[in-house]
């Protein structure tokens, strides 16, 4: 099975700096989306610490595995690797005061023959369009989502909650973060999105899944989706990774039942 990738990010329509990061490794099947917050410009020197260290030592990590690691094994080694990003964003912040305060969200993919593993920090979200059915793969780490877990807030509304930039674990902030890491079958055909809240908070899930099914392209995908959150007001930075996953299915084998299947 192929990847393709494309990434592109969007300062949008109320900001004057762009705290988004993005950073692939095609060549290991590594995808890197950071937003980042503080003052100062601190949130962008966050998300881009961030991405960069994780695509150079996570992808360096890979190259050297020479595709052969286990998903056990790369699970250990995206956790080390967020450990030390978070520890370096971390004594940043707390050994220069421009950059007091500042940490970032992350969401992580690394494409393997076991299928995706992915994890993430805080609410910077991955989507799985497969067929026509758009599925959200990742789970906010936000007070908004807590809310909605125990039942004090419906999906509907929390859409209109002034408490959706709240989140509950971020990289950098805390000496020590922890890394949701989950492993997900790969189709062929999937196209999987990577974004910032920049992009999920300005479109809901049924104009995200139309938008990408109405453009085969992956450029022209993700400068869709980018137009569209700018359409509805662009609010804050926008981010975009999308890959898409090609090849044919394995056949099915012959059950050894003889009388057909149980």
């Amino acid at each position: 099975m192929s990847l393709e990738f494309f990434s592109a990010t969007d300062v949008g329509r109320a900001r004057d700096n762009n705290e988004d990061s993005v950073a692939l490794d095609e060549s290991v099947g590594l995808a890197v989306l950071a937003d980042g917050m503080g003052g100062y410009n601190a949130g962008e020197v966050a998300s881009q610490m961030l991405t960069s260290f994780i695509c150079a030592e996570l992808g360096r990590w890979l190259k050297e595995s020479g595709g052969s690691a286990r998903a056990a094994d790369v699970r250990r080694a995206m956790d080390i690797c967020v450990d030390n990003a978070n520890r370096a964003i971390f004594n940043a912040a707390n050994t220069n005061p421009r950059y007091a305060g500042m940490g970032t969200t992350l969401v992580l993919g690394v494409f393997l023959n076991e299928g995706l593993l992915l994890g993430h920090v805080g609410d910077s979200r991955a989507y799985r369009l497969r067929g026509a059915q758009l599925t959200q793969i990742s789970r906010d780490h936000s007070l908004l989502q807590e809310q909605i877990d125990a039942g004090l807030l419906t999906p509907e509304e929390a859409a209109y909650s002034n408490n959706k930039n709240l989140v509950t674990r971020a990289v950098g902030v805390e000496d020590a973060v922890m890394l949701e890491l989950h492993l997900h079958e790969v189709q062929p055909g999937d196209v999987y999105l990577l974004c910032s809240d920049g992009l999920s908070d300005m479109l809901d899930d049924a104009t995200l899944c139309q938008l990408l099914l109405n453009q085969r392209s992956l450029p022209l995908a993700a400068q869709a989706l980018i137009d569209a959150a700018n359409d509805m007001g662009g609010r804050d930075n926008i981010a975009v990774v999308l890959v898409r996953a090609e090849g044919r299915a394995k056949p099915e084998g012959r059950a050894w039942w003889p009388f057909g299947r149980r």
